[in-house]
């Protein structure tokens, strides 16, 4: 994945035009992803599955019949944004409600949810479904954390089939969530994934070493063994996916023994060979088998195998036919004489943040600060972004100062054409916010996002920002960040350097510290803040899952974070510590 590409920021989007151009008159680009080219057929649940991109065929190549009616395609790595998502679920709804469903990942949960939430503000039915059927991260009695793998394609092929054979939404919901229930998958990995532009590996394992429970983001496994023959290798992912068989499972079961990318076809089917002797011998009945690539990593080196307990519904819409670019299966019955209309050329897009006018000096001084202040992270977080990147690859997928710089390159742009028009301030750091969010995508873009958007709030309309407004608009940003992303001090994110930072700059304001006191010793909460993370195992997100991995790291978060507002101070001349500063 290293080798063919033009600008790696790029490279999503070509992807997607050239899957389009491969596939006319099946697939159109709409806004956020991909959907059918005839729209979904009116009257009819729209199935909209989605993620971070690299996962070809999963998302945007299960998008046809008897599947998916749109994807949504983030970056790679990347949840979508929340835009994405509103756009993509208005293509593929055709009046009877929209059932999303994909992956448990902190970012596409916050991302997909907010969408969710404001679909159904304007009237439209919304069900959301995460699949969660990876076994190496999390036990079973908390099964309801775990991260979805490869068990994302048979949990959308048993909903686009329901939804197929004209279910209603809470019926979708029902059997796609009865299947994913019933499925359990476990992976191994033998080599790390490269993204598109790095010349390094997101993780790489000695030679001859194999890592046990990986993620399809490129995390670590949870464990590592010498690399073990083709035959031990198929006793311990049969072991694992069948220790969970559920009491009332007659035998009968759907089984995918998926590629993640580098390990390629002849290799799987000799791993099928002893696979499904194995299964066979323990008294499962193997229904349609799948073996191939169908949920990849990029590049990554490895496979995992998927079980899908069945009875006698879910059995008829694992063997329903389905037919998208990148899954065939059974054959499919020709479509209804009477086609929907086709979806117009422009679909409307969720309404820009109204910009309102700054008419005083202060006011047009204070916008172009604002603006001022996003150049400055522009440039800071451009530097860092390899080393944000390394400290996330450790127990996490690598992408944060990727996303940190896309979310930044976005924000630059917004905020100075909202100050072009005229904007003020708040105007201004909402459009900077908006286009964070929606460029950013994943758990620090949509984070960012509602942070900036709070701190927009707390700032004066056209007039000179005290340090009464910053102190009461960053407590709003980390309040606001806590109820959206759920995290707490100690739980290993940017709330353990944003916290302390808050609340310095509170004491300090009610004290009636000078501003540039008060601000150093805001930059210097967060730095001991994002400091003390490294003493921390994660608690939340991707890597709360390989937590003690963390350990003696800090977190890539709190340390954007902290840089961030160190950054904001020396715009305004005001040196930032250097005692205690984030290596």
């Amino acid at each position: 994945m290293t080798y063919v590409h033009n600008r790696p920021e790029d490279f999503v989007p070509e992807a997607l035009r050239g899957l389009v151009k491969a596939h006319p008159g099946r697939l159109r680009q709409v806004p956020g992803g991909i959907a059918r080219a005839d729209g979904t057929r009116p009257g009819k649940v729209a199935v909209v599955v989605g993620g971070g991109s690299g996962h070809y065929p999963a998302f945007a190549g299960l998008v046809g019949d008897g599947l998916a009616d749109a994807a949504v395609c983030g970056d790679i790595f990347t949840s979508p944004s929340t835009r994405q998502v509103l756009d993509v679920c208005r293509a593929a709804d055709a009046g009877a409600g929209v059932f999303v469903t994909f992956g448990n990942y902190a970012g596409d949960v916050l991302n997909f949810g907010a969408a969710a939430s404001r679909l159904r503000a304007q009237g439209t039915d919304v069900t959301i479904l995460l699949v969660t059927d990876d076994v190496a991260s999390a036990p079973a009695d908390r099964a309801h954390e775990r991260r979805g793998v490869a068990g994302d394609l048979v949990v959308f092929k048993l909903a686009g089939a329901a939804a197929e054979e004209g279910a209603d939404l809470a019926e979708v919901n029902r059997l796609a969530s009865h299947g994913n229930d019933r499925t359990q998958s476990f992976g191994v990995a033998f080599d790390g994934c490269t993204l598109p532009g790095h010349d390094h590996p997101l993780f790489g394992l000695e030679p001859g070493t194999a890592g046990w429970g990986l993620g399809i983001h490129g995390e670590p496994g949870v464990g590592e063994e010498a690399l073990p023959s083709a035959a031990e290798l198929a006793a311990e992912l049969v072991d694992r996916v069948l220790a969970e068989r559920p009491a009332d499972a007659d035998g009968r079961a759907a089984v995918l023994l998926n590629g993640l990318g580098t390990v390629k076809y002849e290799e799987l089917f000799v791993l099928w060979d002893t696979v499904h002797d194995l299964l066979v011998e323990r008294g499962v009945t193997i229904v349609a088998p799948l073996v191939g690539e169908y949920v990849t990593s990029l590049d990554m080196a490895g496979c995992s195998l998927t079980v899908t307990w069945l009875d006698d519904e879910l059995e008829r819409l694992w063997l329903a036919p389905a037919d998208a670019p990148g899954f065939h299966h059974g054959s499919w019955r020709p479509a209804p004489a009477a086609l929907p209309d086709p979806l117009p050329d422009h679909l409307p897009g969720e309404p820009e943040t109204e910009l309102v006018a700054a008419t005083t000096p202060e006011g047009i001084a204070a916008a172009g600060t604002v603006a001022s202040l996003f150049h400055r992270a522009q440039v800071a977080l451009h530097d860092a972004e390899q080393m944000l990147g390394d400290l996330d690859a450790v127990a996490a997928d690598g992408d944060h100062g990727r996303g940190m710089c896309r979310g930044i390159d976005a924000a630059v742009l917004a905020a100075d054409a909202a100050v072009r028009a005229g904007g003020d301030a708040p105007s201004v750091l909402r459009r900077a916010a908006d286009a964070w969010a929606d460029k950013a995508g994943g758990t620090s873009g949509a984070l960012w996002g509602v942070g900036l958007l709070a701190l927009a709030d707390a700032l004066p309309a056209d007039a000179r920002v005290t340090l009464d407004h910053l102190a009461a608009g960053v407590t709003a940003a980390r309040d606001q960040i806590q109820e959206v992303g759920g995290a707490r001090v100690g739980d290993k994110t940017l709330v353990d350097a944003l916290h302390p930072a808050a609340e310095a700059l509170a004491a300090a304001a009610a004290a009636g510290t000078p501003s540039a006191d008060a601000w150093r010793a805001t930059v210097e909460a967060a730095q001991e803040g994002a400091r003390a993370t490294e003493n921390i195992a994660a608690r939340r997100g991707r890597a709360r899952v390989l937590g003690d991995k963390s350990l003696g790291v800090p977190d890539p978060g709190a340390t954007s974070l902290a840089l961030l507002l160190g950054e904001a101070g020396a715009e305004a001349g005001i040196p930032a510590p250097t005692t205690t500063e984030v290596e």
